[in-house]
């Protein structure tokens, strides 16, 4: 070897059988499953008597079956007897170390440490740690962020924007082909507002000449700063002055029928816009591979609508253009979806809808999902029950909205400023990232450099973390104090746990160890046993996180993981033992620990620093 390193047993691992588009290795769970429903009909009893799940008495055993309390009805036999003869079958089994009949009928299972090894010595192998790659990826658009233009990004835009990215990514590593799409509000009133305040402030600018034939300025008149003070001016003015709404909507009216120098002042107002946009969304490390709005499906509008009339599908109502949209079986009042107003303008629901129509068009989307507060649940109800109805969507693309509740503050009420405003994004970061600084420079020694390096990136974990490890639907409190600490169930104590494998493996590194091609062997402790068993869960947790769009159970899974880990490394002297193998065996266990940890961050949105 060279490096001068100890010698130690390389871990060869014999290539697996693969049939058809099989790709990755069975989930942990399953193994063990199949394993006891062999012994199920070995025993002459139902197969799919024998899952297994995970212990509710960790204390007991590891794993259990309860599949004889079901069979008992099915055979008229005692469930302790049926538990008894499916026991006898597995004497000799190589996945079970230890099977316990308890009456008054459940089956408690141990695994055997070598069964454990020899499956997580796959996973180092395989790509993705074996996780299975779907036959058939499903083509998927996340529809999150969704700002208005012209506006700067609040603390309510973090969470469609957190989840998103995370759901985004998730779908991405469990192999289907995902787009992100920010979808921003950049083509109703807001722009006839802002457009009639920059007229009334500079009336002689050449967008406002009706008889301008030439070219308009490449420069925009506006900065990002006059452009987000035009917009709340003009909106409060508008609430105030009936006469200054009506020139807003007619400047509205007339950037929608196609003004040229409305439409060009509209292209400043979108690029300015976007460009601010994409720098704060890339403070919290979000991207998105469509930067599309309201104003991309105008063009789609007129035909939408005269398909509807022409189907049969809308009619008009009280004036307005609709489409009934309840169901024999609701159990609520569902109103009609409208499609628009008495006037003729259209709503988000066109919009919407239009969007999904282009969405079927150019991409053929298996599912599209809408991240969006959870009290517009009605609104996403009304709109995919439209797209259905009207044939928008084919029977089999699912439309599917993910309802996020509110960050709150520690009053429990809707997270604002010390002087009661809506915080700015970029504020909040600004606050999070401070705090960090101040916790790692705290009685240390750190580089200025570093120390604002790594506070940034603790700080977007503290962020992410935060959020994501609660369910999506539910209000939580964003505590500062809380998410900034480097203990309990917080970013920063996740990536303080990788930060310590990382420095475990420098200092064997120094020692001139190399153990990259080490391999995992059966566990010498319980602790260590655990974090095995710990990671042998990855791959089920990743394909469930992935089907139920589910982030914050990426979050429980590592925040267990990390404390097996820590309980692991409290309880063993990793770097001070003498026995090479064993040595390796551990080393090749921390590598593989470290990788998954990271692997999970990166889908949640956050990465790990190499010191803190």
């Amino acid at each position: 070897m060279s490096g001068g390193g100890r010698r130690f047993e390389i871990c060869v691992i014999p290539p697996r059988k693969r049939s058809g588009m099989e790709i990755g290795m069975k989930k942990f769970l399953d193994m063990i499953s199949e394993e006891i429903r062999d012994a199920f009909e070995a025993a002459g009893y139902e197969r799919e008597l024998g899952k297994v799940t995970l212990s509710n008495r960790p204390d007991l055993c590891e794993y259990q079956c309860n599949g004889a309390m079901a069979g008992a009805k099915l055979y008229k036999k005692a469930p302790f007897m049926i538990a008894e003869d499916v026991a006898a079958r597995c004497k000799e089994s190589s996945v079970f170390s230890e099977i316990e009949v308890v009456k008054p009928g459940f089956l408690n299972l141990k695994v055997k440490e070598s069964f454990v090894a020899e499956y997580l010595s796959g996973m180092q192998k395989e790509p993705k740690f074996g996780l299975e790659e779907p036959v058939k990826p499903m083509k998927i658009i996340v529809d999150y962020g969704g700002p208005n233009v012209a506006k700067p990004l609040h603390v309510g835009h973090l969470r469609p924007a957190i989840i998103g990215e995370s759901i985004k990514r998730i779908a991405k590593y469990a192999g289907h082909d995902v787009i992100g799409d920010i979808h921003m509000g950049d083509w109703g009133l807001q722009i006839g507002l802002i457009i009639t305040e920059l007229k009334e402030r500079e009336p002689e600018l050449v967008y406002f000449d009706e008889d301008y034939t030439g070219e308009y300025p490449k420069e925009p008149p506006f900065t990002i700063s006059q452009l987000e003070e035009l917009y709340p001016t003009a909106s409060a003015r508008s609430k105030e002055d009936a006469a200054y709404k009506g020139r807003a909507m007619e400047a509205t009216y007339k950037l929608q029928s196609g003004e040229r120098g409305y439409r060009a002042l509209w292209r400043h107002i979108m690029d300015v816009s976007v460009a601010d946009l994409k720098k704060n969304y890339q403070n919290l490390d979000v991207e998105f591979d469509l930067w599309k709005g309201e104003a991309d499906v105008q063009d789609v509008i007129p035909g939408m609508v005269d398909y509807m009339k022409k189907e049969g599908y809308a009619h008009i109502s009280e004036g307005a253009l609709v489409v009934d949209v309840k169901e024999e079986t609701d159990t609520k009042e569902i109103p009609p979806c409208m499609i628009l107003k008495s006037d003729g303008a259209s709503l988000y629901n066109t919009t919407d809808l239009a969007t999904i129509m282009e969405r079927m068009r150019e991409y053929h989307p298996d599912k599209i999902i809408y991240v969006a507060d959870k009290r517009q649940n009605l609104y996403f109800e009304q709109v995919f029950r439209c797209a259905r109805k009207t044939g928008l969507v084919s029977g089999d693309t699912e439309l599917l909205h993910i309802g996020f509740g509110t960050m709150n503050g520690k009053d429990g009420k809707p997270f604002k400023t010390r002087d009661g405003g809506v915080m700015r994004l970029e504020m909040l970061i600004q606050e999070i990232r401070d705090e960090m600084y101040r916790k790692i420079t705290d009685n240390r020694q750190v580089e200025e450099e570093e120390a604002r390096r790594t506070a940034e990136i603790v700080a977007l974990s503290a962020i992410k973390y935060g959020d994501l490890s609660n369910q999506a639907f539910k209000d939580y409190i964003f505590d500062i104090d809380k998410f900034t600490s480097f203990e309990g169930d917080t970013g920063p104590y996740i990536l303080y746990t990788i930060v310590r494998i990382k420095s475990i493996l420098n200092k064997l590194r120094e020692q001139g160890e190399t153990f990259e091609h080490a391999c995992i062997k059966a566990a010498q402790s319980s602790s260590e046993k655990v974090l095995m068993l710990e990671i042998a869960g990855f791959n089920a947790m990743m394909e469930t996180a992935c089907e139920e769009s589910a982030p914050h159970k990426v979050c429980a899974y590592i925040y267990d993981l990390a404390n097996a880990f820590n309980r692991f490394y409290h309880e063993t002297k990793i770097i001070a033992e003498e026995d090479t193998e064993r040595k390796a065996g551990w080393t090749a266990l921390l590598m593989l620990t470290r990788d998954i940890l990271e692997t999970c961050i990166q889908v949640l949105g956050f990465s790990a620093p190499e010191r803190m």
